[in-house]
This record gives structure tokens, C-alpha cells and sequence, in this order.
């Protein structure tokens, strides 16, 4: 069984925020920066993928935490549909088409494995997760 004690230790958090970075690249190139409506639907398709994770591990149960998922795979998949307007903007070069979608495909691979896993009898029983607030450290610790 897979524990994690932040958000930022998921893989596929990861994997999001270098595919941020990735499709950040390509709105500041000078041929994409005046399509500031592709610049607006693919940052906030590509950003809602990382922070449906975060937002969902913050939830206050497991089966909350596997809807959000849902909702970053989601996110994941928009940002690949946004990815052929790149393409046919000759925004990015086929080379580049590919490697972004793979990314976006293997991010939502990720989450899909993940929100099955919590949605599994075992886990998915486990409603609550409990937290302890530890005074002298400032820290909320899952229990």
C-alpha cells in the first residue's frame, strides 16, 4: 500500500507540473504569444491537472480524493485535445505534438491507476482519513 504524506510526493503530480512547464514554454513563443485564447485554455487545462491532485489529497476522504482524480484526468485529456490546435497553428512541430500528448496519456495512465486504487474495497472502506494536529510542530499528520 502506497502512502503519501504531501501532494507533491504523487508521481503524477509530478509528471503535471513538468508538462506545465513544457506547455509554458510554448505560450511564450513569439508565433504563439497573441493567441491569447489558446495561451488561456491550455494553462488552465494543463494547471488543473496538478491542482485537482493537490485539492483531492486535501479532501477529507478517500473517495473525494478519487473524484478529484477523475477531474485532473479530465484535465489531462483537455490538454491534449488543445494540443491539436497547437499542431494546426504550427505552434509546435509534430515532434513536439507527440511527446506532449505521450506526456498527457501516461499522466492520465497514472491517475486512472491511482483513482482505481482508492476506489478498491480495501481502501475505498476506509471513508475517513483522520488527522492529528502536532502542536510544537505545526503539522496536521494522517493517521
Amino acid at each position: 500500500m502506497t502512502t503519501f504524506h504531501s501532494f507533491e510526493e504523487i508521481e503524477a503530480w509530478k509528471e503535471a507540473r513538468a508538462l506545465t512547464k513544457k506547455i509554458r514554454a510554448i505560450c511564450r513563443r513569439d508565433h504563439v504569444r497573441k493567441d491569447f485564447a489558446f495561451i488561456d485554455q491550455i494553462t488552465r487545462s494543463v494547471r488543473s491537472i496538478g491542482a485537482n491532485i493537490a485539492e483531492g489529497f486535501e479532501a477529507s476522504n478517500v473517495l473525494e480524493f478519487a473524484a478529484f482524480l477523475g477531474i485532473a484526468k479530465r484535465s489531462a485529456g483537455e490538454t491534449r485535445a488543445h494540443m491539436y490546435d497547437a499542431l494546426d497553428e504550427d505552434y509546435v512541430t509534430a515532434e513536439e505534438f507527440r511527446d506532449i500528448a505521450d506526456h498527457a496519456i501516461c499522466i492520465s495512465k497514472m491517475l486512472a491507476n491511482l483513482e482505481a486504487y482508492l476506489r478498491s474495497p480495501g481502501v475505498a472502506q476506509e471513508k475517513k482519513r483522520t488527522k492529528k494536529y502536532v502542536p510544537q510542530t505545526g503539522k496536521l499528520l494522517n493517521r
